[in-house]
């Protein structure tokens, strides 16, 4: 989490509205399947929260979140977590003194089990932390969670029983939080914690024991599926897999536990964007990865990329939309390409594809997901629409982010045993009817 929570302290100039990605009503169930260990899935819904932050003046955050709902100790209290790809430690909040906020409370559970910080799981374990552990009065692990909006999370790590669909993980480490700061009151008082979800052995995916995962997210309606498991889906077009980069070596700009990827080149329809491999390349401090991250809105790239990409877009669209020349008006902090379009067109307009080449894969981004329409913004008689790269250089960031807006209608594996993630085009919505989801 700490690229992408390094964006929450930018303010942008614009009245934002974030989008939440929710469990259905339907209860997440269990697909058994032959020869192999059972799969999860679970359905993904939307819901939209206004922002409670003066228009003027809005921290830059993700606005699609993927919760999950599950069951924590004995007997289960059920809990809602936040599926967060760039984190490590699960957490929830167990402070019962909260008002009107939900938690768990490890006093009502038989199972729970506080970790001593003389274990090697505090000892070891907690090696990616921001923040070492350390102990507390009672010699319990204890663990700060600290991000650049000056949010916070603290408290000690324990163990208990996970319940997701049916299928029980005993003994899953966790943080059990007593106090610590949100800056987005909206978000925490709809959910009881974080399930990181990244290459860390303390995370929720290393712990569950399952060698994959995946998501689809529609482009329609950004339903979709979250699955666990093999998808064995015989309907499904071949992946399309680029290896995850690693390097053992600890370096102060690289996340080694993030899911890295090797970005090789950009297209603009079919152009390939003059551009010399080195810049795609971690360099020696680390800076420069790329890394997938679902819990981010669009995509970053460091200057020299971001520049390029933005002059050939524009020259490819130069006959039939309208740059915004406004200095003063840059979206979320790092867009600085809008355009005015006018509010009563009707026909879509024909926009060059830009295509992410990565090694043995391709993201190819079309159409509506080019431009983003930023609320409540207009001139005169036309929208502002910006182009949903951004760039990195802006934000203080050391790297290419991959978001979920240029996921969309792609089916995203990644592959812990295999060490890769892999890519495919696919109508998300059908994806989830395939697996018996109504979405």
């Amino acid at each position: 989490m700490n690229i992408k929570t390094l964006f929450f302290s930018l303010f942008a100039f614009f009245t934002a509205i974030q989008t939440r990605i929710f469990t259905s009503s339907a209860e997440p169930f269990t697909v058994s399947k032959s020869n192999s260990s059972k799969i999860l899935v679970l359905p993904l819904k939307t819901q939209e929260i206004p922002s409670s932050s003066p228009p003027n003046k809005l921290p830059f955050t993700h606005n699609v979140t993927l919760t999950v709902s599950l069951a924590v100790g004995a007997p289960p209290q059920n809990v809602t977590m936040v599926l967060d790809t760039g984190s490590e430690l699960s957490w929830l909040q167990c402070n019962t003194t909260r008002i009107n906020r939900p938690v768990f409370d490890p006093n009502r559970s038989s199972s729970y089990t506080p970790i001593p910080c003389s274990s090697a799981t505090c000892t070891t374990q907690t090696q990616d932390f921001s923040i070492p552990a350390s102990c507390d009065s009672k010699n319990l692990c204890h663990a700060i969670l600290s991000y650049a909006d000056a949010s916070s999370s603290e408290g000690n790590l324990a163990m208990d029983n996970f319940t997701i669909a049916g299928s029980k993980f005993p003994g899953t480490i966790f943080g059990c939080m007593d106090s610590g700061f949100s800056s987005n009151s909206d978000e925490d008082s709809k959910t009881t914690g974080l399930m990181g979800m990244n290459r860390g052995s303390l995370s929720f995916i290393s712990q569950m024991g399952f060698k994959k995962f995946s998501y689809c997210i529609s482009g329609s309606d950004f339903s979709g599926i979250l699955l666990f498991g093999e998808s064995n889906a015989t309907w499904l077009m071949p992946l399309n897999y680029t290896p995850l980069i690693q390097i053992s070596t600890p370096l102060p700009y690289f996340d080694r536990v993030a899911y890295t990827v090797q970005l090789e080149g950009i297209m603009v329809s079919e152009k390939l964007l003059q551009l010399p491999k080195s810049i795609f390349e971690p360099d020696h401090t680390g800076a420069g990865q790329t890394m997938v991250d679902s819990g981010t809105q669009f995509t970053f790239l460091l200057g020299p990329a971001y520049t390029a990409l933005r002059n050939e877009f524009v020259s490819q669209t130069s006959n039939f939309l309208r740059v915004l020349e406004d200095p003063d008006f840059v979206f979320q902090g790092a867009f600085d390409l809008c355009f005015r379009v006018p509010l009563n067109l009707t026909d879509p307009l024909k926009l060059p594809s830009v295509s992410l080449v990565f090694r043995g894969a391709e993201i190819t981004v079309t159409g509506e997901r080019l431009l983003y329409r930023v609320p409540n913004e207009a001139r005169g008689n036309d929208s502002v629409q910006c182009f949903t790269f951004g760039n990195s250089d802006l934000l203080g960031i050391e790297a290419y982010v991959i978001g979920h807006h240029h996921q969309q209608n792609v089916w995203m594996e990644f592959d812990l045993e295999k060490s890769r993630i892999g890519v495919a085009q696919v109508r998300c919505d059908l994806a989830g009817q395939r697996f018996g989801l109504h979405l």
